[in-house]
């Protein structure tokens, strides 16, 4: 005797669940346990992919800007006929260029005329920032000449540079309570602003270039340009708009106010490269919500910043 239909009705039952777990697999992929994704965890989903995308597109950046950095770093080295100099030799040169760049260098001043309107933590990090501008120009192949205008020696920043930076009455700057209008003729000053219309094409050996020595947390407008239009003189911002453009962040914060430091070290690389576009590249904060514009021009062939 044969048994045919019960064998019959287990095949039929496990086609059917063949069947089962094929459409689960087609529904739900390789797990098929998976509960549907709901719209709102796929929309976290989507915002930490753009997150993660964001963050190694940041540090991508950060890579190239290190290994330009390095690169120019070497550069300098290398104009050095001697590399295996000793510190104290490496030191004597740059002492040697820097009282050369104080009798024939490009003029920087730092105007700190404004510091009365400043807290005491922002005094204590223009200070910070004063130190850090000199240790940029200090290891610069052609350094700037560098002056602080309005500087009186009862004030609170004169105290902090003395409490925070070593050897700060040694710096070769000169340091001066006079103003700038004090030491230079006003038709060869620019005053360089972030709110200044015109846009700094070339640094010119026959010009003599201002800053605003200022560290505002409380963002007060237009201090810099204010000054300037107080000392009658010419205003000039870095070229951002020309050769930036905002990228978008999680924060939607996008700003063009640069340190002291900062700006020197743009100023530096552009006189070393002859291309803004390299300089605002290297030293430009990230952070800060811009990006060199993909289509920005290529280095000049010269520096225009020769002597």
């Amino acid at each position: 005797m044969t048994h045919t239909a019960p064998v019959n009705g287990v095949s039929e039952a496990m086609d059917l669940l063949q069947i089962d777990v094929e459409t689960d697999v087609l529904q739900d992929g390789p797990g098929r346990d998976t509960p549907p994704i709901s719209k709102n965890v796929l929309r976290k989903q989507r915002h930490w992919e753009r997150r993660l995308a964001a963050k190694k597109k940041k540090r991508r950046e950060e890579k190239r800007r290190r290994k330009l950095n390095r690169e120019q770093e070497s550069g300098a080295a290398a104009s050095v006929e001697h590399p295996q100099f000793t510190k104290r030799v490496m030191k004597a040169i740059a002492r040697e260029r820097l009282a050369e760049a104080r009798s024939t260098g490009l003029k920087l001043c730092v105007d700190l005329s404004m510091t009365d309107r400043m807290s005491d933590k922002e005094v204590s990090r223009l200070a910070g920032q004063l130190r850090r501008m000199y240790g940029s120009n200090k290891k610069a192949t052609r350094p700037f000449h560098l002056l602080l205008t309005d500087l009186r020696e009862d004030s609170r920043l004169y105290g902090e540079c003395l409490r925070m930076n070593e050897g700060f009455l040694d710096y070769m700057i000169d340091i001066t309570e006079a103003s700038c209008l004090d030491l230079f003729p006003p038709e060869t000053i620019i005053y360089l602003t972030p709110d200044a219309e015109e846009a700094l094409e070339t640094v010119d050996a026959d010009k003599v270039y201002v800053l605003g020595g200022l560290v505002d947390e409380s963002i007060q407008k237009k201090l810099s340009l204010s000054r300037a239009r107080e000392l009658s003189v010419r205003t000039a911002r870095l070229p951002i708009d020309e050769f930036m453009v905002k990228e978008n962040n999680n924060k939607n914060f996008h700003s063009k106010i640069l340190s002291v430091n900062q700006v020197l070290d743009i100023l530096l690389t552009f006189c070393n490269t002859g291309s803004w576009t390299e300089a605002l590249q290297a030293w430009f904060p990230l952070g800060k919500g811009y990006v060199v514009a993909p289509e920005a021009g290529p280095p000049l062939p010269v520096s225009p910043c020769e002597i």
